[in-house]
């Protein structure tokens, strides 16, 4: 896949708010900012996403966490650091800035892609939530095709990546004490 996380036209739909299909570091993503309540209430919209369901928020470095209030220990920032697989890690948050991301769940989900093209994009964007791009109940979308098909002139921008048929990131919960819970 080329470099379709460097596109000057990515970056400027993301940096004002918009809303972007692009292939994430599994699957297609249907990404906006994570600070921005308005992107983030538009991408569960689009997606017809259960109101209660938090989505993951891919961040470029893993001090971008910080923005979210959280204060990772030296144990949990070794486990990030060591994660082999893409895996998302869930945190406990109780910012209630953010409940509009935890959606009441007071933990929210991150994930450092290891692909260092899509980290640089998100250092310049920002963090973003990356839920799959389908709507709720239905297969992630393989090709730009199929996620025009879901959203349709929703999206402000499609980024094709070609057919990407692999799976969502392992989910696991990160625990203060560095203990962890495997949810997928």
């Amino acid at each position: 896949m080329s470099n379709v996380w460097g596109d000057e036209k990515l970056k400027e739909v993301l940096i004002s708010g918009g809303v972007a299909v692009m292939p994430t570091d599994t699957i297609y993503g249907i990404v906006g900012q994570a600070i921005r309540p308005d992107t983030v209430e538009k991408i569960y919209m689009l997606r017809k996403r259960a109101p209660e369901k938090p989505c993951i928020i891919l961040v470029g470095d893993i001090s971008e966490i910080k923005k979210f209030g959280i204060d990772l220990s030296e144990i949990q920032m070794n486990i990030m650091a060591q994660a082999e697989l893409p895996t998302s890690f869930i945190l406990d948050s109780a910012n209630e800035d953010f409940s509009y991301l935890d959606r009441g769940t007071k933990a929210l989900a991150f994930r450092i892609p290891k692909i260092e093209e899509l980290r640089s994009l998100l250092l310049d964007t920002g963090p973003l939530i990356a839920p799959s791009a389908n709507t709720e109940g239905m297969m992630p979308a393989k090709n730009i095709t199929e996620a025009r098909a879901y959203f349709g002139g929703g999206v402000d921008c499609y980024m094709d990546g070609g057919d990407i048929v692999a799976s969502p990131s392992r989910v696991v919960k990160l625990h203060s004490d560095g203990t962890t819970t495997i949810i997928r």
